[in-house]
């Protein structure tokens, strides 16, 4: 028997949140014109560099990726509500946690926390493959429908509990993660590739965005920048409470 999914005030918004919503050409030119600002202002004044980067940030429409009544905020320097207590991320973090990734065209890439996919769209337009997991079950299910129907055929969407990553698809070339446990899971670890580049917050109240790299079978962790992220859920969780 299929699970019923409960009707709450995501499932309602996400029955307009579909790529099918209808816009009009003045509302799409004024889209581009404040999601060019947004990349200059936002993403290439703060220091970001990567031209891969930087143009992915201006082809994904980063307006889809929110609930309708929150659409002329999308390219505001800010995170964004999608429901069930989850957000998207500032454009500048999405521009510098991808930046960090160093990805190559061939790249395979883990992402854990999925969200409304919005940061898979961005992975996607660099990386040849991208693989992601969210533990939400309804954010699976609609991020998965929308990622289709724009047409990202080179993304793989899960539910389930991304602490211990996926192993069937590893090793991952770069591996990012969307939401803080309090310390980095050791599956994500040793499904890194060689040569690989993890980036992922860490901490409860207190965060930072670690860099980890695996070089010659050896892990080296840079601290970034402190951040705010909504915490891991399921495995995660539960080796907090013990």
């Amino acid at each position: 028997m299929k699970q019923r999914i409960p009707i709450t005030l995501l499932t309602l918004f996400l029955l307009t949140f579909a790529f099918c919503e209808e816009t009009t050409m003045d509302e799409e030119q004024q889209f581009v014109e404040t999601r060019n600002n947004m990349v200059k202002t936002q993403i290439q004044a703060r220091g970001i560099e990567d031209t891969r980067v930087l143009t992915a940030m201006f082809d994904v429409r980063r307006h889809l990726f929110v609930p309708v009544e929150n659409r002329r905020m999308a390219y505001s320097d800010r995170p964004l509500p999608i429901g069930e207590g989850q957000t998207i991320s500032q454009p500048y973090i999405v521009a510098i946690m991808t930046e960090l990734l160093q990805l190559d065209r061939d790249d395979k890439v883990l992402e854990i926390g999925t969200g409304s996919g919005y940061q898979a769209a961005i992975l996607a337009e660099i990386a040849k493959e991208v693989y992601t997991i969210e533990i939400i079950e309804i954010l699976a299910k609609n991020s998965a429908k929308l990622l289709d129907e724009l047409g990202y055929k080179n993304i793989t969407v899960k539910c389930g509990d991304g602490y211990q990553g996926w192993s069937k698809h590893a090793p991952f070339d770069g591996i990012i993660v969307t939401c803080a446990p309090p310390e980095i899971p050791q599956p994500l670890i040793e499904q890194l590739a060689e040569g690989g580049r993890m980036v992922i917050p860490v901490g409860e109240f207190y965060q930072e965005l670690i860099l980890i790299e695996k070089t010659e079978g050896k892990i080296i962790e840079k601290s970034i920048i402190p951040v705010r992220f909504v915490p891991m859920t399921g495995e995660a969780m539960e080796k907090t409470d013990k």
